[in-house]
């Protein structure tokens, strides 16, 4: 779409990550240049949408975004999608809503189980709206030091996150298997991990969605944990404005398509 003589500009959307909220993408919107429109969401259990009711599943979260960009008429969109919000992202672009024009995923909770072990899985449920074991994930999950008011805020939202969706996606949303889906995403993909990620650990990314994504690449990122957006702002606003700038990507084999950044 052209405005005048030049390319209108897609607009963001922004899907954080389980615990998250929209203001997880702050320092990610403080990075990006002038001139783009920007629309991080409350995913409904989360944020300022932890009052909202369920169902807490994939498929509903995902009815929820195209919801949203019916609402702001979004004709030229891009989502970018963390941890959950990007296995929320997977699934709206397995749709091929046609206004979607790329996807930028950041540590994206695979198309298939995420392999959380069932004692993890057990503490982070019984932990939830608590301090110290919000706290506790938080350091487990980061490699990169969070200054005192981005971790204190951050680890407010996980306990403010609704008991229902909490749960939901422990027992239910991480173990959903969309992965039959995943052929039918016809977008460019740019995936960034971090070398440090514990969670959803690079050859996890590698085996369970580059290898299912004819048109994505994987970008490494040095020294970085899960949490990107907080522990690497100005990485992720960079490949988001280059994947803008270059959405097209041949089909290669995954391995062709693994980048390493070599600065952070």
């Amino acid at each position: 779409m052209m405005v005048g003589d030049v390319p209108k500009r897609p607009t963001i959307v922004f899907l954080h990550f389980f615990g998250g909220s929209a203001r997880s993408w702050d320092s990610v919107l403080d990075e990006l240049g002038e001139g783009f429109r920007t629309l991080p969401l409350d995913l409904p259990g989360f944020g300022a949408a932890a009052g909202a009711s369920g169902p807490f599943t994939i498929a509903a979260y995902a009815d929820r975004v195209e919801e949203v960009a019916f609402a702001q008429k979004l004709d030229h969109y891009v989502l970018v999608g963390h941890s959950m919000g990007g296995k929320v992202a997977l699934a709206l672009a397995a749709r091929r809503p046609p206004a979607l024009r790329a996807l930028v995923l950041l540590a994206p909770s695979p198309p298939t189980p995420e392999p959380i072990g069932e004692e993890m899985r057990a503490k982070l449920i019984a932990g939830w709206g608590s301090y110290g074991p919000a706290s506790e994930t938080l350091a487990r999950v980061t490699r990169r030091c969070l200054e005192g008011g981005l971790r204190e805020r951050t680890i407010s939202d996980m306990m403010n996150a609704s008991k229902g969706a909490w749960t939901a996606w422990l027992q239910h949303g991480s173990r959903e298997d969309i992965s039959a889906a995943m052929q039918m995403i016809d977008v460019p993909v740019t995936i960034l991990s971090g070398d440090g990620d514990a969670a959803v650990p690079r050859n996890l990314i590698k085996r369970e969605v580059v290898a299912r994504l004819p048109h994505a690449r994987l970008i490494s990122v040095p020294g970085a944990g899960h949490l990107l957006p907080l522990e690497a702002p100005e990485v992720v606003a960079a490949i988001i404005e280059k994947s803008l700038r270059e959405p097209a990507l041949a089909s290669q084999e995954p391995e062709q398509r693994e980048i390493a950044m070599t600065a952070a």
